[in-house]
C-alpha cells in the first residue's frame, strides 16, 4: 500500500517540475472533489462506529436472532426507508454478517436499499411519474423480498 503513496508522491513531484501550472490546477481540482466526498465518507466512519457500540445481541436480536421472518421484515423495511450509497452499505453488511445476523436478513437490507427508493420519492416523481415510482417501489421490493428469501433458503436459514 506505501509503494502506492510513493508513486503517487514520485508522479506529482515529476508533474510539478513539468507543469508547475497544471500541477496546482490538477491539485487544487482534486483537493475539491475529495471535500465533495469528504461527508460520505465521515459517514460510513460514524455509522460503523455506532455499529460497532451497539452490543452484538442487540443487533442479533433486533434483526431476527430468534425469529428469522421479524428479522426478515425489519430488513426490508429499514433497507427501503434508508439512503445510503452501496460503498457504505457492503462494508455494514458484512460488520452485520460478522456479528451474527443471518444473511437472508442482511440480503433484505441490502436489496432494499439499492432496489427501494422511500427517501428518494419525491425526486422520482418528478422524473417518472407517482405511478411510475410507486410501481417501481412495489417491484423492487417484492423482487428484494424474493431474493432474502432465496438467499436464506440457500443459506439454509430458511427450510422449504
Amino acid at each position: 500500500m506505501y509503494a502506492l503513496y510513493y508513486i503517487a508522491g514520485i508522479a506529482a513531484a515529476v508533474s510539478f517540475l513539468t507543469d508547475r501550472e497544471k500541477t496546482i490546477k490538477a491539485l487544487k481540482i482534486g483537493w475539491k472533489k475529495f471535500n465533495k466526498i469528504l461527508g460520505t465518507y465521515l459517514k460510513l466512519l460514524i455509522i460503523l462506529s455506532f455499529i460497532l457500540l451497539i452490543s452484538d445481541q442487540f443487533i442479533i436480536n433486533y434483526l431476527g436472532g430468534q425469529a428469522p421472518f421479524i428479522g426478515l421484515i425489519m430488513g426490508l423495511i429499514i433497507g427501503s426507508i434508508t439512503m445510503m450509497p452501496g460503498f457504505i452499505a457492503y462494508p455494514l453488511a458484512g460488520i452485520l454478517v460478522s456479528r451474527g445476523v443471518d444473511y437472508m436478513v442482511v440480503a433484505a437490507f441490502i436489496t432494499t436499499l439499492m432496489l427501494v427508493g422511500i427517501a428518494t420519492y419525491p425526486v422520482e416523481k418528478e422524473y417518472f411519474g407517482i405511478k411510475a415510482t410507486i410501481w417501481r417501489n412495489i417491484a423492487g421490493f417484492i423482487i428484494s423480498a424474493f431474493i432474502a428469501l432465496a438467499t436464506g433458503i440457500l443459506y439454509g436459514e430458511v427450510f422449504v
